[in-house]
């Protein structure tokens, strides 16, 4: 039988993966196990008063602007892992940058995403 992995040692193992690789991974582990990565819901108690809270946006877009200095086939690449398109449909779309990749998404996915198309050297934005 194989080893037993400790906590700390699959903490460590998840910290080397990209958001998409980890993205990946929920879905195969939800996949395998007939369950959702749904945050469980509570109802809060309301809360004392407090004074205003700035709150950034909770949905955002994704746009890419441009190709940059980046070789086509590794945005098309790219734009295809995160929109789930095919590879026509990806590639009609970075043709016709700049446009919107994703949107109505939280700004911590839109980052990550947006850290996968300038690490192709595509220039991409969130707003």
């Amino acid at each position: 039988m194989a080893e037993k992995l400790t906590n700390e040692q699959i903490i460590d193992t998840l910290k080397q993966l990209t958001a998409l690789e980890l993205k990946s991974l929920v879905d195969a582990v939800c996949a395998e196990f007939g369950v959702t990565a749904a945050a469980p819901t509570a109802t809060a108690a309301p809360a004392e008063e407090e004074g205003p809270v700035a709150k950034g946006p909770t949905e955002v877009s994704l746009f890419l602007k441009g190709l940059g200095t980046a070789g086509k086939v590794a945005v098309i690449k790219a734009v295809q892992t995160i929109t789930g398109l095919g590879l026509m449909d990806a590639k009609k779309l970075v043709d016709s940058a700049p446009v919107a990749i994703k949107e109505k998404i939280s700004p911590v996915e839109a980052e990550a995403y947006k850290k996968t198309l300038t690490d192709t050297g595509a220039e991409a934005e969130v707003k």
